[in-house]
This record gives structure tokens, C-alpha cells and sequence, in this order.
């Protein structure tokens, strides 16, 4: 099944319905970053979460910052998604391994850690970027961005999310949000059953790896409750925007007197993209042009 995205609505257009599959692109995230289990179910779970947040966004070059900042071993869980389709993150801490918890899961609560902040800036391709924090519930980043939902944004929302990590790598992973909109908002007959039949799943973990698809999801928890499943299904994948040209305008920032360091002792530079770990390499020429550009500009401005 390939990484998409799937929107619903249900209840006269009461509920808002967003499913998202996300195995291959945690799966690539995990190779590249070289995770943990537990690292990969953390960052699986924020990049999932900000898919589903970024979903609702109107301009193509609108994005969505998830960072999460525990007091746990991980360090801080960063994931950028958009509503594109494209999302990238990072564990500041990728090699942290942690035991089962006691129901048998990956710890990705005590790996994150239950004190500390969640933080969301919404980009919204125009304007200022919204900025909100929230103190965190669990660490286990569902329950957190749930809780961000609910006070920062007041939506009645909620979110599932589920990654399942074998011995040959991520085998399940995404999530599906629910949300009441405003005008049902003070409808709480809709909201105690929507509620219900949330708590009564067995988790979207087991269901995706026993093969159930969005659409098969959405029907068991709104099927009597006017499902509308929306056509456009979104194709979503692991992706960033770093190059070999950004890497050099990231070196000349260095400075003159760093550059020429640089030629003396290494004659070579190299850098490593936080979001994906592709790393970057200038030569000596390409250093050499870099000077000769800051030397030109600050000729000019003097």
C-alpha cells in the first residue's frame, strides 16, 4: 500500500475525517537517520501527526513544525511536514533504545519524556507564521498533540497514531485525526459517540498490519453517520529541499577568515543535513570561489 492521504467527513460535514498512511516514508526516515525502534516509533508518530496537521492547509507552500521537547533520553523529536505531501524530521538522539513498557509496546513515552514542551508553528504560505506551546501529557506524542488540539486550536479532536517496527525494519505506521467542526461543536450526543468508538478500537497499529485499509477504518467508526469519503486520494513522501548549492550558501555565512582555515587545514568541506543525513561536500575550488565572492562583497561595500 503506498504512503497517501485520505479525507472524510461525516455527520451532515459535522466530523472532519483525515487518515494518513506512512510506512514507507518512517521506513526511509529510519534508514537515513540510522533509528532506533524507539526512535523510529517517536519520529513516526510526529511526522504522521504533521501530515495530519498540514492537511487542512490551503496553500501549496504551506507547512507545518512539529518539535518536541522531553525530558527523556531522545532529545528533541522534530518533524516539518506540508501539505504537499512532503514531510522530513529528526531525533536529536537517533541510537536511544529503551525496553518494552509495561504493556509490551515501545517505550516512546519514557524515551520522549513526560515533562517538557510540544511546539507547532503553523506556516501558512503568507504572513507570519502562528507559533503555539504546550506543555506535554505523556511523551507519547498522540496524547500530546491531542492536548494541543484541544488548547490551542479548540477543536475537539481525536488522534490516533500507530508505528510498528520488526526486525527488518518499519512494517506499519500513520494515523487518523477526527475532528469536530464548529458547527457541531455543540452537539455532545455526537461527540460522547464519537468518543466511544474511539476508545473502543484496539488501535490503529494492529489494524493496519492486519490489513485494513483508510476507507475500511473510516467506515467502522462513522459508516452510520453519513460517510462521505472524498475522491482525491494524496500521495505522501519522505522529502527535503536540501542541495548542494544551499550547502555552499550555508558555508559562506562561515565567513572569510573560517573559509581560509578551512583551505589551510582541511581543503575540503562538510556538511550533514539535520533532516535527512545526507551529507555534502565542497572541494577546494568550490571554497576557493566562495572566498573570492566574500572578498569581492566586501570590496564593493567598503
Amino acid at each position: 500500500m503506498p504512503d497517501q492521504l485520505i479525507r472524510a467527513t461525516a455527520a451532515a460535514e459535522g466530523i472532519r475525517a483525515v487518515g494518513v498512511i506512512t510506512t514507507r516514508l518512517t521506513e526511509e526516515a529510519r534508514q537515513r537517520h540510522q533509528l532506533s525502534y524507539v526512535a523510529t516509533a517517536a519520529l513516526g508518530r510526529t511526522m504522521a501527526a504533521g501530515l495530519l496537521l498540514a492537511s487542512n492547509m490551503k496553500q501549496p507552500q504551506a507547512r507545518v513544525n512539529i518539535r518536541v521537547q522531553g525530558n527523556g533520553p531522545l532529545g528533541i523529536v522534530f518533524a516539518d511536514a506540508g501539505c504537499d505531501g512532503t514531510v522530513r524530521g529528526y531525533v536529536q538522539n537517533p541510537e536511544i533504545e529503551l525496553p518494552p513498557n509495561q504493556s509490551g509496546k515501545l517505550d516512546v513515552g519514557g524515551a520522549v519524556g513526560a515533562s517538557g514542551f510540544l511546539y507547532v508553528i503553523r506556516d501558512i504560505g503568507y504572513g507570519y507564521p502562528y507559533s503555539s506551546t504546550v506543555e506535554l501529557v505523556s511523551g507519547e506524542i498522540g496524547d500530546d498533540v491531542t492536548y494541543y488540539l484541544a488548547t490551542s486550536e479548540q477543536t475537539p479532536s481525536a488522534l490516533m497514531l500507530g508505528v510498528f517496527v520488526g526486525q527488518n525494519g518499519t512494517e506499519a505506521a500513520g494515523g487518523i485525526l477526527l475532528q469536530i467542526l464548529p458547527q457541531a461543536a455543540e452537539n455532545e450526543a455526537l461527540i460522547a459517540t464519537l468518543e466511544s468508538r474511539v476508545a473502543a478500537l484496539q488501535g490503529f497499529t494492529p489494524m493496519l498490519r492486519a490489513g485494513k485499509t483508510l476507507p475500511e477504518m473510516f467506515e467502522q467508526l462513522l459508516g452510520d453517520l453519513d460517510l462521505k469519503i472524498l475522491p482525491q486520494n494524496q500521495l505522501l513522501r519522505f522529502h527535503c529541499g536540501c542541495t548542494h548549492e544551499r550547502m555552499l550558501g550555508a558555508l559562506k555565512i562561515l565567513g572569510e577568515a573560517e573559509l581560509k582555515d578551512i583551505l589551510m587545514t582541511e581543503t575540503f568541506a562538510e556538511a550533514t543535513c539535520h533532516f535527512c543525513n545526507e551529507v555534502y561536500h565542497a572541494n577546494s575550488r568550490e571554497l576557493e570561489q566562495l572566498l573570492a565572492e566574500l572578498e569581492q562583497e566586501t570590496a564593493a561595500s567598503s
